[in-house]
């Protein structure tokens, strides 16, 4: 029982809770970048360069055809798909790109915050007697 209440008194501190969510929000919005980059980047660079696409560019690394498709390759042999090495590095990119503005916005959040002038604070009661007797000493 005492390795129950050790995993929940972990389990409830604040920073494996916001752990666990960042990881679920990270593999959601990496799942979100990965379909922009295999369904609307790589689409459109392959359009540009003459309709190509990159997930089937292979080197064959034994004495077979290139005209075969990525996978029909691998079943032949095997090869090296830097076609989809590029894909998975332009998805790092644009991955790490869209965290740097993320980042930067939040920096930006905090120094604001930061640089918001603090009210000024109530003075204490004792300082106000003091000058109340203070003015009250000048006008005699």
């Amino acid at each position: 029982m005492a390795m129950m209440q050790e995993f929940k008194a972990f389990i409830t501190r604040g920073n494996v809770v916001d752990l666990a969510v960042g990881v679920i929000i990270g593999a959601a919005f990496s799942k979100i970048v990965d379909s922009l980059v295999q369904d609307v980047i790589m689409p459109l660079v392959g359009k540009v360069v003459g309709g190509l696409d990159f997930a089937n560019y292979y080197l064959p690394l034994n004495n077979q055809d290139t005209h075969l498709t990525l996978v029909e390759a691998k079943k032949l042999g095997a090869v090296l798909a830097y076609g989809s090495f590029f894909t998975i590095v332009l998805n790092f990119l644009i991955l790490a790109f869209i965290i740097f503005q993320m980042v930067k916005l939040v920096n930006l959040a905090r120094r604001n915050e930061a640089a918001a002038p603090a009210a000024p604070a109530p003075t204490p009661e004792d300082i106000e007697l003091l000058r109340e007797i203070r003015d009250a000493l000048k006008n005699k």
